[in-house]
């Protein structure tokens, strides 16, 4: 079985696959205060849960955008499956032309991009990923990474508001009946859904403009379910994208 872990800013995405599919996927805090010896016991704990035996897993693969939690996650997969994990990084095989790749692209980009790519060959791609950061990666029909654009995420942005004024509160993130809101929820989601929803449209726009060729649209990310029926552009939401790109790049190594 491979696991694989996608280290984020806000969430840390653990998963088995079986060489079939996704038996398991589980979300945990990134926390970076928390030791080795604590997140051994949360793998550990989640995996006797589940009626899985670390035994069992004979592959591992780790993308990380927090340094920190990198070689925690690194040395418990050692402890725990005996296997020493691939660590996604731009030296590795990706299917992507190497000499394209931007020196900061993050592994999480890098995994979104090689997946998209391996899926639509041929094809001009961009993924839409709904995460702490919103970003849109596109990447063309020969494995070129054409390049990036980052945004704060929906979340981080409802965050924002909450935390740096007195009076909006904590909203969670729905699609608001009308542009018009209300009361102070409504016009947050309204503030929020439509005004992503628009700069996700834009940035699609302007980026086919500049590369002169329509994209294939892919969006991922925790709220791509939500926000997807806003945007027609968005050909597919694929949650568990990712993930994918974390096995191929598992396959290809």
């Amino acid at each position: 079985m491979l696991f694989v872990a996608d280290i984020g800013n806000t969430n840390i995405v653990l998963a088995i696959h079986d060489g079939t599919k996704w038996l398991e996927h589980w979300r945990i805090y990134s926390d970076q205060k928390k030791t080795s010896d604590e997140y051994f016991v949360v793998l550990e704990s989640l995996f006797s849960h589940a009626g899985l035996h670390p035994e069992d897993v004979d592959k591992a693969v780790i993308s990380s955008v927090v340094p920190n939690l990198s070689r925690a996650l690194q040395k418990n997969a050692v402890r725990l499956f005996n296997v020493e994990p691939l660590m996604v990084s731009q030296n590795i095989e990706t299917g992507l032309v190497r000499s394209s790749i931007p020196p900061e692209l993050g592994s999480d980009l890098l995994c979104n991009l090689a997946q998209a790519h391996h899926r639509f060959p041929g094809q001009a791609t961009m993924i839409v990923d709904f995460g702490t950061a919103l970003t849109l990666g596109s990447v063309d029909g020969n494995g070129n990474v054409l390049g990036v654009a980052i945004a704060p995420g929906l979340v981080t942005a409802v965050n924002a508001l909450y935390g740096n004024t007195a009076q909006l509160p904590q909203v969670e993130l729905k699609v608001p009946e009308s542009v018009l809101g209300r009361d102070s929820v409504q016009s947050i989601r309204a503030g929020i859904m439509y005004g992503y929803a628009g700069m996700v449209a834009a940035i699609i726009e302007k980026t086919e403009a500049e590369i002169g060729h329509r994209l294939k649209i892919i969006a991922t990310g925790g709220l791509s379910a939500t926000i997807s029926s806003l945007i027609p552009r968005i050909e597919e939401v694929s949650p568990m994208h990712t993930l994918d790109g974390l096995k191929l790049l598992s396959d290809l190594n």
